[in-house]
């Protein structure tokens, strides 16, 4: 399943109990040796407050899960952190290439979306071209991996079918520069053509005159997120996709600077709020077009109708969200807006959290 496809089932299920399970994990030996000790004591602890408060007979499937999935969990694919969200109608666990700051044992009628949602803002699909002399390969890359190679009418391009023939021309820079330009323009059509299809941008792996040339001859330069310098003794896929990340981490760097000055900007125009009533409210009526959370900010809540609630001190207050931000999150992005959790202390000259309205 899609990860949003299961943001948006666990964001929709209320039961009781919701067991959410959240801890940060090791990607390498002997690190990840740790991490089966941790989530078995972990969910021991978790087992210990849902006995006490439900007793066993109404949470058997719930406890037995619990039991079993340490033995599911194999270490040795483990990423940045461990995520398990458990009802009487739902067992799931997922791996994040993110850390989480909120792990330990959530339990009330809601699951803690939180660290799946800012997984799943933090991740970009995207495109790895990369162009040498023998020919030109295209990967789909998610963050630091590459998926698998695209395999079309148009990629891979085998050789250049555009070099120059005739030996009495090759001496010709001008020859050589129009050939490559006609070269890099056919190729450019077929990457707009899978950015349609897609909506994926391109990092380009490849000489700096390439990329530079094909940025010239681009009918939409805005489908290239950036370029990497091609080092032909460092080609393997992990290679690649490591020089890809960096590139589109930047990108997601200068995102934020701007989704912040465009909070700023907006300010001025009256189109913020930042009381946290009336941003859920907002976000339930499909207001929401920016939202940015600091990353530690959280808010325990108690439901008081469909539309309002009591702000809480305890998480663990009966029948309370554990952090509504989550909720908030989600309202915004099921509906086309963007959510952006931040460690930019400088969103607080606004508010720990904002929102952005379309109007």
């Amino acid at each position: 399943m899609a990860l949003k496809d299961l943001i948006q089932q666990l964001a929709t299920e209320t039961n009781d109990p919701c067991v959410t399970i959240s801890l940060n994990t090791h990607r390498t030996h002997p690190d990840n040796l740790k991490d089966g000790i941790l989530l078995k004591n972990t969910i021991k602890g978790a087992e210990e407050r849902l006995i006490e408060k439900y007793g066993k007979r109404n949470i058997a499937s719930i406890l037995e899960y619990l039991e079993e999935v340490p033995k599911e969990i194999d270490s040795n694919y483990n990423l940045d952190s461990l995520h398990l969200f458990v009802s009487n109608d739902t067992q799931e666990f997922i791996r994040s290439p993110w850390p989480t700051h909120h792990a330990g044992v959530h339990i009330s009628e809601h699951f803690a979306i939180r660290p799946l949602i800012k997984a799943y803002n933090r991740s970009e699909e995207y495109m790895i071209m990369v162009v040498t002399q023998n020919g030109v390969h295209m990967y789909e890359a998610l963050n630091d991996v590459i998926l698998n190679e695209v395999r079309n009418e148009d990629f891979p391009y085998t050789e250049n079918t555009h070099h120059i023939l005739h030996s009495d021309r090759r001496t010709d820079p001008k020859q050589i520069d129009d050939m490559m330009r006609e070269y890099l323009n056919k190729l450019d059509r077929a990457v707009v053509k899978l950015h349609h299809d897609t909506n994926f941008q391109c990092i380009v792996i490849s000489t700096d005159e390439v990329y530079h040339k094909l940025l010239e001859v681009a009918d939409r330069p805005q489908v290239y997120l950036g370029h990497a310098s091609i080092n032909f003794n460092h080609v393997t896929e992990h290679d690649l996709s490591h020089q890809a990340y960096e590139i589109l981490k930047n990108s997601q760097n200068i995102r934020r600077r701007n989704a912040l000055d465009e909070i700023n900007e907006a300010v001025g125009h009256g189109k913020v709020l930042t009381d946290l009533q009336e941003i859920f409210q907002a976000s339930l009526d499909g207001r929401g077009d920016l939202l940015m959370v600091l990353q530690d900010f959280e808010q325990a809540v108690v439901m008081t109708g469909d539309r309002t609630f009591q702000t809480v001190d305890d998480p663990h207050t009966p029948h309370a969200i554990d952090d509504i931000t989550s909720t908030i999150a989600w309202e915004v992005m099921s509906k086309k807006g963007r959510v952006i959790f931040t460690e930019d202390t400088n969103l607080k000259k606004v508010g720990s959290i904002v929102l952005k309205t379309r109007w």
